[in-house]
């Protein structure tokens, strides 16, 4: 089965990923030409992503990238907690040697991407590459807990959430932290400890929450 991506997957990369700036209007007629679509089915694209957060609609104003909110960032705080908690607990409920390699190597990657990150000069490539490592190792986490419904709802929280984040710090100085904290959270997952899996979580993501 391919596994190219499709110009949903593509548009949604871009629109999580920071190409383009918060509040920037989304041209149906300008996009397509990315893609060599017609505009009516690009602003279907459009809709679709609207479905799910990624993309402001509104009738007579067209479609708009989210403005950054730190209402909306705690929300979707609160809600990734919420999820990853409960979901790596049930994967580490159901663990095997399988999940737990998968995981250690997905946070292997992502450690190697956020140091080259952390050494600066982080072009728009590199910045693709970590929130894809980044994505890659929290669904991981939270890959064997049993529930298409419970990964399928974080997928979405997660998007939306880095799309709120990817506007509010281009100099990355979280970097340092998120490396300490990615591997705090590994080494609790992997000694099945559940309630330090659940602290290291939320410390983690305590910082986009609102004091």
């Amino acid at each position: 089965m391919s596994t190219k991506p499709t110009i949903y997957d593509s548009l949604r990369d871009r629109l999580v990923n920071g190409e383009f700036t918060q509040g920037q209007r989304l041209r149906a007629n300008v996009l397509r030409l990315d893609y060599d679509i017609s505009a009516s089915n690009m602003r279907e694209i459009l809709f679709r992503l609207s479905t799910v957060g990624l993309v402001d609609f509104q009738e007579q104003r067209g479609f708009r990238l989210p403005r950054q909110s730190p209402e909306i960032q705690h929300d979707l705080t609160k809600f990734r907690i919420l999820l990853e908690s409960e979901g790596a607990c049930l994967s580490i409920r159901s663990a095997d040697i399988d999940w737990e390699a998968r995981l250690t190597a997905a946070h292997h990657k992502l450690s190697h991407i956020e140091s080259r990150v952390r050494g600066g000069g982080a072009n728009q490539a590199l910045i693709t590459l970590w929130t894809e490592a980044e994505r890659a190792f929290h669904q991981t986490l939270i890959d064997a807990c049993g529930s298409e419904t419970l990964k399928q709802t974080h997928d979405m929280i997660y998007q939306r959430f880095r799309q709120q984040l990817i506007t509010t710090d281009r100099q990355f100085v979280f970097i340092p932290e998120n490396i300490e904290q990615h591997q705090a959270i590994l080494d609790a997952v992997l000694a099945g400890d559940e309630a330090l899996t659940r602290t290291r979580i939320a410390e983690h993501l305590a910082r986009n929450l609102i004091r």
